[in-house]
């Protein structure tokens, strides 16, 4: 299975932005589809973002207009830039694949995102 390193998060303020890097290994990344997922303490794992293969992407509503997934193939490495945050964000992010609109069985360690003042 592909083996996943999240990296980038921190602590920011509310308006700030943050660039969370994903570094994929162990297949051919450039076939999959694969997302953004976040997790709140006591609340489930969410999807807020999805690239296809193709570089086609969609976005929760919660997302819209403030994060931008994107992916360099030649690095097999996917970006989630996260721009004007709100405490809301707060939460562990993970990527992984998007296998037949659910997440591939492996997950990585995600990485924190705090957002307050």
């Amino acid at each position: 299975q592909v083996q996943l390193v999240e990296s980038g998060g921190g602590l920011v303020q509310p308006g700030g932005s943050l660039r969370l890097s994903c570094a994929a290994s162990g297949s051919i990344f450039s076939v999959y589809a694969m997302g953004w997922y976040r997790q709140a303490p006591g609340k489930q794992r969410d999807l807020v973002a999805h690239i296809t293969s193709s570089g086609r992407t969609n976005y929760a509503d919660s997302v819209k207009g403030r994060f931008t997934i994107s992916r360099d193939n030649a690095k097999s490495t996917l970006y989630l830039q996260m721009n004007s945050l709100k405490p809301e964000d707060t939460a562990v992010y993970y990527c992984n694949r998007v296998v037949g609109g659910k997440p591939g069985g492996s997950w990585g360690q995600g990485t924190q995102v705090f957002v307050s003042s």
